[in-house]
């Protein structure tokens, strides 16, 4: 295997293990560890990308790796986390399921 192949398989086995430690994805509205880092949406992460900066060090690095792959369309990578996780991470509060029935609409 290449070097390049094996950085490669190692960046993404490190992505599918790192969870946000921060923030609006972070543990504090994820617990015990935040959202893993692969299910942020690509909207969140535009945002380090054009106003904040990604945060230094590696997890910078890893977050960048995530938001390029999402923007590129190439996300699906991710399924095996996500099938291993038991699928997505649910991000937003489930909303209550409403019933309508045709004598409800007023028309």
């Amino acid at each position: 295997m290449s070097d390049l192949a094996e950085r490669m398989r190692h960046d993404l086995e490190e992505i599918g293990r790192t969870c946000m430690p921060f923030g609006k994805f972070g543990p504090q509205h994820f617990p015990p560890n935040g959202a893993p880092i692969f299910d942020i949406p690509a909207e969140y992460l535009a945002w380090f990308a054009n106003k904040a900066g990604f945060p230094k060090g590696r997890l910078g690095v890893l977050l960048r790796m995530v938001y390029q792959m999402k923007v590129d369309g190439s996300d699906i990578v991710f399924e095996p986390f996500r099938k291993r996780n038991g699928g997505r991470t649910p991000l937003r509060p489930e909303r209550p399921k409403t019933i309508v029935r045709n004598d409800d609409l007023p028309f």
